[in-house]
């Protein structure tokens, strides 16, 4: 595939007219975070709907001056497929809100398919198979081969085609509107630091541990981060949730009890270990008092299983929800997602005017499905 790949500022003039053009733009981003601790935006591919490939190295000079005028004029559509943390990275990366979204997935969601992947639409639809070769690649070396350039710049190649054959089935649907406020809905995505977020509410094992074992696993997750830090490598690729769970739980004494951990990398236990047993000896030597358990969730936050006549409520308000997905050929889900239904069963809305002061809650999915949950819900309230 012919691409030009900019990895200078002086090396974007061709780009910077093409961008002039005003037509729609294919775009895609590849990041690290697979192989890196710092999950940073290492490529941004484009191609033009005059089929003309681009290749922008963000990691060697700054691209937002480039892109920031095209990607932020509502009047120009950017194609995406599966946008969601593109989108995040660009605000954080690039800070550029990006607007004029269209995205491939969300419109093959609305079409009732059941493969969104872009690769499977792509095969679906046009006829083309996709290389899968470099889909956990390392993007943030350098050099990068011409092999994994060429298959960054197949990601956009096909878009604008692709875009077309959806958006004709859309049309005959009528569903074009509902694709258009699903893209303005995530055009308002928006990058969030999570750094505040206590790291064992990321483990799915944390909340079968007893307070100490839990204080255990977050002295392991810090540890494991420093590593990661220092390595530059994603801390799963360290050691995983489920070993250091285990390491909390198990509580190995020795860097060979250590060590055995299933999963635990044998060098990294003899290396490393001895930072990781002293702070599980310091978690074992505080009081009962100065235990940090896994956090209680605040009232009122909507977190948490939901008091059991929420649930109850929900729970019809699902079947609703399914007949009606299942009427559409829509998965249930892109109809409505569960915790939406349990929002609406909070919020107990009597009218269509309420119903629609529910946060998150789509005109079109008001318009399909809003009767039929407001009549739920008044049945419910007469009971």
């Amino acid at each position: 595939m012919s691409f030009v790949f900019i990895d200078r500022a002086d090396r974007s003039s061709e780009l910077e007219r093409a961008l002039q053009t005003g037509g729609a733009i294919a775009l895609d981003c590849e990041a690290a975070g697979f192989h890196r601790y710092s999950d940073r935006l290492c490529l941004v591919q484009l191609t033009t709907a005059d089929g003309d490939n681009f290749i922008v190295d963000p990691l060697a000079f700054d691209i937002a001056p480039l892109l920031r005028r095209v990607l932020e004029d509502p009047a120009v559509p950017v194609l995406m497929h599966g946008s969601d943390y593109d989108l995040r990275l660009l605000d954080r990366d690039l800070d550029i809100r990006l607007q004029g979204l269209v995205d491939t997935q969300a419109a093959a969601a609305l079409l009732g398919e059941s493969a969104l992947g872009l690769a499977a639409l792509l095969e679906k639809f046009l006829g083309v198979q996709l290389e899968k070769k470099y889909q956990r690649a390392d993007w943030a070396i350098r050099p990068l081969p011409t092999d994994m350039l060429d298959y960054a710049a197949s990601d956009t190649r096909y878009l604008h085609e692709l875009v077309r054959r959806l958006e004709e089935r859309l049309a005959e649907a009528q569903r074009g509107d509902w694709a258009q406020e699903e893209y303005r809905a995530l055009e308002a995505i928006r990058w969030e630091d999570d750094s505040g977020i206590d790291p064992v509410t990321r483990v799915k094992k944390a909340r079968d541990l007893s307070p100490r074992e839990v204080d255990r696993l977050r002295e392991a997750l810090t540890w494991r981060d420093s590593i990661a830090q220092e390595l530059d490598r994603a801390a799963f690729r360290v050691a995983s949730d489920e070993t250091l769970a285990d390491v909390a739980s198990e509580r190995p004494r020795s860097l060979s009890a250590l060590a055995d951990i299933k999963g635990m990398n044998a060098r990294l236990a003899h290396d490393r270990g001895s930072e990781l047993l002293e702070r599980l000896d310091a978690v074992d030597a505080r009081p009962d008092t100065e235990v940090i358990g896994y956090p209680r969730r605040e009232r009122g936050s909507g977190l948490g299983r939901p008091a059991p006549e929420i649930e109850e409520l929900a729970d019809r308000l699902k079947q609703v929800r399914n007949q009606k997905a299942d009427e559409l050929g829509l998965a249930r889900g892109t109809l409505l997602s569960n915790a939406m239904l349990v929002e609406i069963a909070r919020q107990a809305p009597r009218s269509a005017v309420q119903l629609a002061e529910v946060p998150g809650l789509k005109r079109w999915q008001r318009e399909v499905i809003g009767s039929a949950l407001l009549e739920t819900l008044a049945k419910n309230q007469r009971s």
